[in-house]
């Protein structure tokens, strides 16, 4: 039996999906050890929480992307009524280990959630959706769930994280070794077409520093984030290539020491008009 182009992508895209949460199921032990960047990150979204007006005592929100339930486990604590949600079984089985039956849990892809039309007050997605090929299919999977006057707030990598780390590459050979992110122009161009309304979308540099490349890349594999859209490169890195990585990222040694590794993020607050 032929395929048609359309079944081929949606094979990819399931594959991709596939490939995505198997990444981060084998690095949900170990997750926390090395997320500090996302515990930052997500901190700073849960300032703009409080910018949503809400009148019900307890809002439901849905924790999209909740990982290992830190931010769950926060928002639990602050009074909302969370549903842990994730593609990754193993992410929510740390989850579950920490927020205990605080939570309810879902396992489900942010782009077709198995949950009915407005079930939630809010949205928080913490640095998950730039996974998605296409951000305004998530975006309007939370547009459904959310209510008609309920809020949704993200953030997202954008064009230009990590780099030091592709220059550092580039100086060894021209294998994709970093992810790839949408510009913010792109972005504003797929929540125009989720038909949710921008209450605010900042993009700003935060930079993570670190005394070795290699402890950069230790952590980027402690938190899965290792999965290239790429096809990959096959076979193991040797340890000379790891040498000549830190040679390369030398260039970017500051006078303290330390290495940056600068993230370009997004943060957004939509309102779901």
């Amino acid at each position: 039996m032929r395929l048609s182009m359309l079944d081929k992508l949606n094979i990819c895209a399931q594959t991709n999906k596939q490939a995505i949460a198997s990444a981060f199921g084998r690095a949900a032990q170990h997750y926390d050890k090395s997320a500090a960047f996302q515990r930052f990150v997500g901190h700073q979204l849960l300032y703009f929480i409080s910018t949503t007006s809400s009148v019900i005592a307890m809002p439901k929100v849905i924790d999209m992307g909740c990982g290992t339930g830190y931010f769950s486990a926060v928002l639990q604590q602050q009074g909302y009524e969370v549903t842990a949600a994730d593609l990754s079984a193993q992410m929510l089985l740390q989850a579950q280990q920490r927020c205990g039956s605080h939570c309810q849990y879902l396992q489900t892809d942010a782009e077709n959630i198995v949950m009915a039309n407005d079930s939630y007050d809010i949205a928080f997605s913490n640095l998950a959706l730039q996974w998605c090929d296409d951000l305004s299919v998530p975006l309007r999977e939370l547009q459904r769930v959310v209510r008609s006057d309920g809020a949704i707030l993200f953030t997202t990598l954008v064009e230009g994280s990590l780099n030091e780390l592709k220059h550092a590459w580039s100086q060894i050979d021209d294998k994709p070794h970093v992810n790839g992110f949408k510009s913010l122009q792109r972005i504003k161009a797929e929540i125009a077409q989720s038909g949710l309304t921008i209450d605010t979308l900042e993009c700003k540099p935060i930079t993570v520093y670190y005394p070795t490349a290699m402890k950069l890349m230790r952590d980027l594999k402690g938190i899965g984030a290792t999965h290239l859209y790429q096809q990959r490169q096959s076979g193991l890195i040797g340890r000379q290539t790891f040498i000549e990585l830190e040679h390369a990222y030398d260039y970017f040694r500051l006078d303290n020491g330390l290495l940056p590794a600068t993230y370009q993020v997004c943060f957004g607050v939509l309102k779901n008009a």
